[in-house]
C-alpha cells in the first residue's frame, strides 16, 4: 500500500505552478512577530476556475530541535466562479495567496502544502535562522 508521503509533488516553483511559493525573511529576530506569505502562481500563473483550482495551502514550521512540525496557519479557497447559473459563472473568485503572523524563539525549517483538486499535493520549505 502506498503511502500518502509518497503521494506529495515538489519542484521548483519558478517553472511549475502548483508548488507553493514560502515569502518571508530568511533571518528573522528571536520572539519577535513577523509574516510569512504562501502563494501559488508567482511565476507560472495557476488556473482558478470551477473545474482546476487551489483548494487549500497549509504552512507548518519545525524548530531545529523539535521532533514533529507545528502547525501555523491553514487557508481555505471556497469561490472558484461556482453559481447556479453554471460552471465559472459566478462573480467570485478567491486568489490561492494568504498571510500568517508567528514567532519562534529557534530557527528551523517551514513547510507549506497545497492540494490542487486535479493535480493532487505539492510542497517546498524555506530554511529560517533566528538571530
Amino acid at each position: 500500500m502506498a503511502m500518502i508521503s509518497e503521494k506529495i509533488q515538489t519542484a521548483d516553483w519558478k517553472s511549475e505552478k502548483h508548488v507553493p511559493v514560502i515569502e518571508c525573511s530568511e533571518s528573522v529576530q528571536a520572539d519577535e512577530i513577523f509574516q510569512v506569505q504562501v502563494s501559488l502562481g508567482k511565476e507560472v500563473a495557476h488556473p482558478n476556475t470551477t473545474g482546476h483550482h487551489i483548494r487549500w495551502i497549509m504552512l507548518y514550521f519545525q524548530p531545529t530541535s523539535a521532533k514533529f512540525p507545528y502547525e501555523v496557519a491553514k487557508v481555505d479557497f471556497s469561490a472558484h466562479g461556482e453559481s447556479a447559473q453554471g460552471a465559472d459563472q459566478g462573480a467570485v473568485y478567491t486568489h490561492h495567496c494568504g498571510c500568517a503572523c508567528m514567532k519562534t524563539s529557534e530557527g528551523g525549517t517551514l513547510y507549506a502544502m497545497a492540494y490542487c483538486n486535479i493535480h493532487g499535493l505539492w510542497q517546498s520549505t524555506k530554511e529560517l535562522t533566528v538571530t
